[in-house]
């Protein structure tokens, strides 16, 4: 069963996608990267929607969805995920999937309403040092390519203004979180790609229960290159609540 509805919150309509109904295990909410929307999940949805109830959406000004006129901040982000799931009247308890960017949303929402989640899946999700730490590694070329990509949603400062929202939630979770990181990223040396894995690695500080998964074959979108690691990941955290 897939219903597909607006919900309005604050000063816009975001478009929402729902799949499955309840069985009585936590509803899985995905949040897509940095520009991208619901269809992101594409490849993986049909096979989540098997597991559990799915939500997706599209952000603010992207997809279907409305432009607000709140900051494109992460902190406002999950503002507006958070009023959009009660006034859809979705329950917690919530599995939480991010992708990218949305591994920055996903990880604010989850120490913000930590009674609300009881899982984390992070998909090649941003590290909060990115800027700082990586980026300095990478060819002129691509940190130039990377300054620019800011025109879809939040401009540059905004998404950095996000990650260092990130840097201020250093609060333990009390649930388990899976990491998954690109193994083949495009145009990283293997020293990047070293760093970059290890980074991913470092995520699982945010959690006592933690595990890393390298998709040894994945560019970043590793839903589309290796979609079974992340519904495993999914079906793995699903699979405990029961």
């Amino acid at each position: 069963m897939i219903k597909e509805f607006f919900v309005q919150i604050s000063d816009c309509k975001l478009y929402v996608k729902l799949l499955s109904e309840t069985n009585g295990k936590p509803t899985i909410i995905m949040d897509a990267g940095y520009g991208d929307f619901s269809k992101a999940w594409d490849s993986v949805i049909g096979d989540i929607s098997k597991l559990s109830s799915v939500l997706i959406y599209d952000r603010a000004g992207l997809g279907k969805s409305e432009r607000s006129s709140n900051p494109r901040t992460s902190r406002e982000m999950v503002k507006e995920l958070k009023e959009l799931l009660v006034k859809a009247k979705i329950e917690p308890p919530y599995i939480l999937v991010g992708h990218s960017f949305g591994g920055v949303n996903m990880r604010i929402f989850a120490t913000e309403y930590q009674n609300d989640v009881c899982g984390l899946v992070l998909v090649d999700s941003t590290p909060e040092d990115y800027r700082e730490r990586f980026l300095p590694t990478m060819s002129k070329e691509f940190q130039r390519a990377y300054n620019k990509q800011f025109i879809y949603e939040g401009n540059y400062d905004e998404f950095m203004e996000s990650l260092e929202q990130l840097k201020e939630t250093k609060i333990k979770l009390n649930v388990p979180v899976i990491v998954l990181s690109a193994g083949k990223k495009d145009h990283y040396s293997n020293e990047s790609q070293k760093l970059w894995n290890e980074m991913q690695r470092e995520i699982l500080e945010i959690s006592a229960d933690g595990e890393l998964v390298i998709a040894k074959n994945s560019t970043h979108y590793i839903q589309n290159v290796e979609p079974e690691v992340v519904v495993s990941a999914i079906k793995k955290l699903n699979d405990r609540m029961s």
